[in-house]
């Protein structure tokens, strides 16, 4: 993708934006998408801005039948000046390359990438919404196109930008959730696809949220694949717990997605001189900790809600509170550090943050 040029062709219509007041996720779509496509011996080419529409693809291109395709997720925030504002963005397209490399997927430019999505949000800057919480989400991804039932990488990929504006997360302050351990369906294990972020991990993964969800809970954590015994994710978020006064996550093992708040939690946490360790941790070794009075938070972290408390814990037909099922303190603080680094209500001493100027794109 070097050398890009982008084409712009805008919509003559426009949709009516939603109110982000109890909007749903990922439901509305915005009036233009990026696209780019990928020919094996060519490389990438046709780099354009185009109204948001469906796409037309072959009833046998390959993404249908054998799942070749990569996403991401992160978002574009409205700071109180009017600037918009990205978090990490480029964290987001080196793993996007990783998950392409281990899905033989062709690599992306990761700066023409970040170029892309700027101009793309320029062309839309009337639906990055300004009310608290709120967000402008962005979902980069990569499918195999071509027309071929063979088991086989994919000879043409296009590379697309969808984005959504989504409403705050939590209504009411940040809301603890109830958790249930699986202990029959696994999400990944290592050597497989569970570092990389493809859909099929995500397939996977609905058979046992659905039963979590009929028990009534929220969302299911899941052990890995071998012994069932050690802590890999909650739901499609990483996960912490404070044990002792020590922050705990479990290491990234070939099987765990690595997330980009997990990884600013650590920095930031490393930053506070707050003890944060990456380490295999048992079930039975965070039972133990609540039963003595040791385990004082566990929460979940990820692009939609940042951090989500865990309240409670059903593990083989038991149930357990963490602090009296409230959100804890250090969970708190980190939800509204990086909230508000991310909108810009708090400095920024790490050099996250993106922003994007308001003048308009330049169109080809």
């Amino acid at each position: 993708m070097g050398n890009m040029q982008i084409s712009i062709n805008e919509s003559q219509e426009r949709k009516t934006k939603p109110s982000t007041d109890g909007i749903a996720f990922g439901r509305n779509f915005t009036d233009h998408m990026f696209i780019a496509d990928y020919t094996e011996g060519i490389g990438w080419h046709d780099h354009r801005i185009v109204p948001y529409e469906p796409i037309t693809l072959d009833p046998s291109a390959v993404i249908f039948h054998y799942g070749q395709t990569v996403f991401e997720g992160l978002k574009a925030y409205r700071a109180k000046d009017g600037a918009i504002r990205l978090f990490r963005p480029e964290e987001n397209f080196r793993r996007m390359n990783e998950s392409c490399d281990r899905l033989c997927m062709p690599q992306i430019d990761e700066e023409d990438a970040l170029k892309a999505l700027k101009t793309l949000i320029k062309v839309e800057r009337d639906w990055v919404p300004e009310a608290e919480g709120t967000s402008l989400y962005i979902r980069p991804y990569m499918i195999a196109t071509e027309p071929h039932l063979g088991v086989a990488p994919s000879l043409t990929y296009k590379f697309i930008i969808i984005l959504s504006p989504v409403g705050s997360y939590y209504k009411e302050g940040i809301a603890p959730v109830k958790i249930l351990v699986e202990n029959e369906y696994v999400r990944a294990v290592a050597g497989g696809t569970g570092a990389a972020k493809t859909a099929g991990n995500y397939a996977a993964s609905l058979k046992a949220q659905a039963v979590a969800e009929k028990m009534g809970y929220s969302q299911v954590l899941w052990l890995d694949g071998v012994e069932k015994k050690y802590v890999e994710e909650v739901g499609s978020m990483n996960v912490f717990f404070k044990i002792d006064g020590e922050v705990i996550t479990p290491a990234l093992n070939g099987s765990i997605l690595g997330g980009i708040t997990r990884k600013s939690i650590i920095e930031m946490l490393q930053a506070w001189g707050t003890p944060v360790t990456e380490r295999r941790i048992s079930m039975e070794e965070i039972k133990t900790a609540q039963q003595e009075g040791r385990l004082d938070e566990a929460f979940g972290t990820g692009t939609a809600a940042v951090i989500s408390p865990i309240g409670e814990f059903s593990w083989k037909g038991e149930a357990f509170t963490i602090n009296g099922g409230q959100a804890g303190e250090l969970s708190t603080k980190l939800y509204e550090e990086l909230t508000g680094l991310q909108s810009g209500v708090k400095e920024d001493p790490f050099g996250w943050v993106t922003e994007i100027r308001e003048e308009a794109a330049v169109r080809n």
